[in-house]
């Protein structure tokens, strides 16, 4: 499953997505994994929570990158159950016109390794179309 925070930036959707990463580490049985652009997040989630930077990693310059290094977090670990990926316009290049096949393989991801998304997008409902019904949105 898939689901989204969607607004402009500073409506809130990182501190809400920080929220929503610690409440689901308290109660989880497996892995929760947090991607984000940069370190400035890590001591604002809890220590159980694996935090990604992606500034680590500038050579994913794609969404087909990114995707294969999703590949690579859930191959190395099999007890995930949710990773949240914090301003995802604001990683490897994706754009608002990539989000449709972004998302579509997200949830390919998340069906056949029963996991959650959780994909904060700094755009409003309007601006990103008809995916917004599409998916879950949190907010």
């Amino acid at each position: 499953m898939v689901k989204l925070l969607i607004g402009h930036k500073g409506s809130g959707k990182t501190k809400s997505m920080i929220q929503l990463a610690n409440d689901r580490v308290a109660k989880s049985e497996g892995s929760v994994v947090f991607i984000n652009k940069n370190h400035r997040l890590m001591y604002d989630l809890k220590y159980k929570i694996r935090v990604v930077c992606m500034e680590e990693y500038e050579h994913i310059t794609n969404s087909d990158e990114y995707i294969g290094f999703l590949y690579g977090i859930i191959s190395s670990d099999h007890d995930i159950e949710v990773i949240f990926i914090d301003s995802i316009l604001k990683h490897a290049d994706v754009t608002i016109a990539d989000l449709p096949e972004f998302l579509r393989r997200l949830d390919e991801l998340s069906q056949k390794y029963k996991m959650e998304f959780v994909v904060s997008i700094s755009a409003t409902a309007e601006e990103i179309g008809d995916i917004a019904q599409q998916y879950e949105i949190l907010n």
